[in-house]
């Protein structure tokens, strides 16, 4: 054998031998808890600063093929975790171990797994969770990183972009065990907290441009990847349609409250905007582990990824939240609505003179 390669083989093992010798937790010995998930924009239950030492995190997903409105007149085969678009935030502390239970339904036509960016090795879980219909498997990882991350579906080849771009991905938020801090290194603290799942698809139309609709997921599948290559989304929405956090599903808040924004995009960039605020904290890549910026106007989503943003909300009104590429919102449906409760503060902002076509009771309606 090359002396080369022996050496190479060498180092290989001596590393393969030294990873054996590291002393491995006894997971036996951690106290465990089940994390109720729920859709999104909720976020389940959780402890901002952790209580104790490390636990097992156990989480159960379903991966659900379900038909679904985008907007009127347009559907889609949305591949989703737990019947959702975007799938639910799972929230754990760094240190904590994260026991999925992923559960493929017998009715499914397809084969599904999960790729956490929050985890190490093995493609992020994705090579060691796929399952066929009427399977299910059980994976275990240890959160080292804080901060906010995306998961998807990534079974291989050209099934990747399809099961993202039919709705395949959610987010994680792994926070420091002692609690989020301020850009002063403070300790911060919100009073709630929204996850925002901005996703983009290509619909395929005929040659009337009618939206076109199949009978099951992969008969659309050659249709959608030809509109996808055109890297020209149909529909940009949060939340699976066009208008989903909108009217009875806006978001609330108080004056006053500190609201937190998960905001993940799997596939492209974003440039979330809260109109009439500011984010006072953003997470730069959804990293707890760096000093937040302070007083942005626009924050930045890098593709395949999650950021979080906080705002103190200091008036009263119907705030709109977006992307900042106005042409997806106004056009393609990526924004959403929140309405806050308060006293208003005309020291912050007030109409001196209103020209005689103003509506007031119109002013905060749009």
């Amino acid at each position: 054998m090359n002396k080369a390669v022996q050496a190479v083989l060498g180092l290989g093992l001596l590393c393969f031998g030294a990873s054996h010798a590291l002393a491995a937790t006894d997971i036996s010995k951690l106290p465990r808890v089940t994390q109720t998930l729920v859709a999104p924009p909720a976020v389940p239950k959780h402890d901002q600063v952790a209580k104790g030492g490390p636990k097992v995190v156990q989480v159960r997903m379903e991966t659900i093929e379900k038909e679904i409105e985008v907007a009127p007149g347009a559907k889609v085969w949305a591949l989703t975790f737990d019947g959702t678009v975007p799938g639910p935030l799972i929230v754990i502390h760094e240190g904590d171990y994260l026991e999925l239970t992923l559960a493929n339904p017998k009715e499914s036509t397809l084969a599904h797994n999960v790729d956490f960016h929050s985890a190490t090795g093995a493609l992020g879980g994705a090579g060691l969770t796929l399952v066929q219909p009427g399977e299910e498997v059980v994976l275990r990882w240890k959160a080292v990183k804080p901060g906010v991350f995306v998961y998807h579906c990534a079974p291989g080849g050209t099934m990747i972009p399809f099961h993202v771009i039919s709705g395949m991905s959610g987010a994680i938020m792994v926070l420091p065990r002692d609690g989020l801090k301020d850009n002063k290194g403070k300790s911060y603290t919100y009073d709630k907290a929204y996850y925002i799942g901005e996703q983009d698809f290509y619909l395929p139309q005929d040659d009337k441009g009618n939206f076109k609709t199949y009978p099951v997921p992969a008969a659309g599948m050659a249709d959608m990847l030809d509109v996808a290559t055109g890297l020209i989304p149909t529909h940009v929405v949060f939340n699976g349609a066009a208008g989903a956090i909108t009217g009875d599903n806006a978001l609330s808040a108080k004056v006053g409250e500190k609201v937190l924004f998960i905001h993940s995009q799997a596939n492209r960039p974003s440039y979330p905007h809260l109109i009439g605020g500011h984010a006072d904290l953003y997470w730069v890549g959804g990293s707890f582990s760096d000093t937040p910026l302070t007083s942005q106007e626009t924050w930045f989503v890098p593709a395949g990824a999650a950021v979080a943003a906080a705002y103190e909300f200091k008036q009263p009104g119907l705030y709109v939240y977006l992307s900042h590429n106005l042409i997806e919102a106004v056009l393609m449906g990526a924004a959403l609505h929140m309405n806050v409760e308060g006293e208003w503060n005309d020291d912050l902002m007030t109409q001196v003179t209103a020209p005689a076509s103003f509506d007031a009771s119109a002013a905060n309606d749009h």
